[in-house]
């Protein structure tokens, strides 16, 4: 196991985040669906509520974010640059392994630094869709789904008794949004938002942003005691 506390010479890193959240992602016949909480913590302080952590890089390439709040924006920032300049200088999209690729060779250069980040970029190219996994440490992963953060242990054992490779598009975002909200219960550090994206041919689509607290009482209505 990877210690986050010390670099790759053994030397303490001084700069120690609190951090807590919860991002997901996953592959079905229609494409892959995001889905994400909002709540931005430092320690046991709820900094904000509205945090997005999925950033829409293109119109076919999407990132989340879990980690330091600001490692995070500040990379995927530079990666949509990237992305970019890719397409002015060859005339098409990037695909999203090579997005994927530079995300990774990125963190990897300042591997031991102090980095906080665990993203999954998603995209729909020639390839079809695809959905990788990149964190602070250069890994670089490609999977069906993926869970991030401190709520990912609940998340991903609401993920695993729904996820089938023919679900409708419905039953998808409804499985997305049943693991992030019961994460959101269980888990202190994620909360807020909801937010759902779908990945399809014609490109990314938003889905839906519900506060955690209304679908808390939405699932109760529906499975009284």
């Amino acid at each position: 196991m990877v210690d986050f506390t010390k670099d790759d010479f053994g030397r303490e890193i001084k700069l120690k985040f609190d951090h807590g959240t919860t991002t997901l992602g996953f592959c079905y016949d229609n494409g892959v669906v995001l889905a994400v909480d909002s709540r931005a913590t430092g320690g046991k302080f709820i900094g904000s509520q509205s945090m997005k952590k999925i950033v829409e890089i293109n119109k076919f390439l999407l990132g989340t974010m879990a980690g330091g709040a600001a490692d995070c924006v500040y990379w995927d920032r530079v990666l949509a640059k990237q992305c970019r300049m890719y397409e002015l200088r060859n005339k098409e999209r990037i695909s999203t392994a090579a997005a994927s690729k530079l995300m990774a060779n990125m963190a990897y250069s300042y591997k031991g630094m102090g980095l906080s980040m665990g993203m999954m970029i998603t995209g729909w190219d020639k390839r079809g869709p695809s959905l990788y996994y990149v964190d602070s440490e250069g890994n670089r992963v490609k999977g069906n789904a993926f869970s991030v953060g401190s709520g990912s242990v609940y998340a991903l054992g609401v993920l695993d008794s729904g996820l089938r490779a023919n679900l409708t598009d419905e039953e998808a975002y409804e499985l997305g949004r049943r693991a992030i909200y019961h994460a959101t219960f269980r888990d202190s550090y994620s909360g807020g938002i909801i937010r759902v994206y779908h990945m399809k041919s014609t490109g990314w689509e938003r889905i839906s942003e519900e506060d955690c607290k209304d679908l808390h009482y939405k699932y109760e209505n529906e499975n009284p005691k």
